[in-house]
């Protein structure tokens, strides 16, 4: 195991085809790896979105290792690696972000996915096709193949969203003690006024872990009238 890190560590150290298709396989495979996790918890950025933002990192730092070893005499300062374009694209991202009514963040792929492509058309611009086009075929990788180990992972996670509207305060002081009764952890509880002027609304993160635990929660949405709207987010 020492002489393989050893190895690779050398290959990343170099300049060419082989050391640049190594960091950006690398990069792919640090994204997968924390967007796992992100991913078990059902948080909004996931395997998808970590690896795209990673792997276009990867390339802005290949991008500039680039400018040095070939442009070694310009007098511009283009070793910024287009600083204007990278964080305007990240505003830009921005824009496709939204959070609904439920407060499930929705477009984070599709920031992280701007963001990426401008890290390509960068690299594509000064002339550096090589990185460009192993990042473009790891970011189709990511979204077409890794799509499908998404969606297995949010099948087998045991965190679920949750957005509950109930009738009055107390109601909340209630489902507390429920799901203390019923063992069930929860997380990022956020209860704020209905935009309706009706009850209080509840949004939180709850950790089922067994089958009972699920029939619970449901059988509570189904058979408790002061839950007024309950939805899966």
């Amino acid at each position: 195991m020492r002489e393989f890190w050893l190895d690779l560590n050398e290959l990343v150290k170099d300049w060419n085809t082989g050391s640049i298709m190594a960091r950006l396989i690398i990069a792919m495979f640090i994204g997968i790896l924390i967007g796992l996790d992100r991913e078990r918890k059902n948080r909004g950025a996931g395997i998808k979105t970590h690896v795209l933002v990673c792997v276009g990192a990867a390339l802005t730092m290949l991008t500039g290792q680039y400018i040095i070893n070939y442009f070694p005499g310009v007098s511009a300062d283009i070793g910024r690696i287009g600083a204007q374009v990278v964080s305007g694209v990240g505003f830009l991202g921005v824009g496709t972000i939204i959070v609904t009514g439920q407060k499930h963040v929705r477009g984070l792929t599709t920031a992280a996915g701007l963001w990426a492509t401008a890290c390509a058309g960068i690299a594509i611009g000064i002339g550096f096709l090589e990185g460009a086009a192993i990042a473009l075929l790891i970011i189709i990788f990511n979204l077409f193949i890794l799509d499908i180990l998404d969606k297995w992972v949010h099948t087998h996670n045991s965190y679920y969203d949750y957005y509950f509207e109930f009738n009055n305060n107390h109601n909340i002081s209630e489902f507390i003690t429920f799901l203390k009764e019923n063992n069930i952890k929860f997380t990022n509880f956020n209860l704020q006024k209905n935009g309706s002027g009706m009850g209080p609304v509840l949004t939180l993160t709850l950790q089922l872990k067994t089958k009972a635990q699920e029939d619970a929660i449901q059988e509570y949405i189904n058979n408790k009238d002061d839950v007024i709207f309950a939805q899966e987010v």
